[in-house]
């Protein structure tokens, strides 16, 4: 199945770009496409980013489906 990972921020500087497609088994959760990830940058991802799958936000052990849209969202300060 084919994710589209957003990366934003931080996260898209690290990587180069603001988007990632990605070739995923069937099956896969976001916890395996967030490996696939950290694949290409070991520095890029916290051990436990925020993340929304359709722009929802989501859970790592939720489950993706083909042309699902993975957002990794970088933490936001402010005030």
């Amino acid at each position: 199945m084919t994710v589209t990972v957003l990366l934003f921020a931080s996260y898209a500087e690290s990587l180069g770009t603001s988007s990632l497609t990605l070739d995923l088994p069937e099956g896969s959760l976001v916890e395996d496409a967030l490996s696939r990830v950290r694949a290409r940058s070991e520095s890029a991802l916290p051990p436990k980013p925020l993340v929304a799958v359709n722009q929802v936000y989501a859970r790592v052990t939720d489950g993706l489906r083909t042309g699902d849209e993975l957002a990794i969202i970088p933490p936001v300060a402010g005030g």
